[in-house]
């Protein structure tokens, strides 16, 4: 697999664990335990889309 594709398939990864993450947050009773997977999956959202936009050109990584 070139890097693009693996790229490609590492975002993916994230993007899928933020959503079976969000989903999990949604269906607890416990509103820390809720919390604390929603930010999870806000952080997995953010850091995937950080990694894309660093791929692409559009940002460069803090020094």
């Amino acid at each position: 697999m070139n890097e693009t594709g693996t790229l490609r398939h590492r975002l993916q990864g994230m993007r899928e664990e933020a959503a079976v993450t969000q989903a999990r947050a949604e269906r607890t009773g416990d509103p820390e335990e809720r919390g604390r997977l929603e930010r999870k999956a806000r952080k997995l959202e953010f850091d995937c889309e950080q990694e894309s936009m660093m791929a692409a050109g559009d940002i460069y990584p803090p020094e």
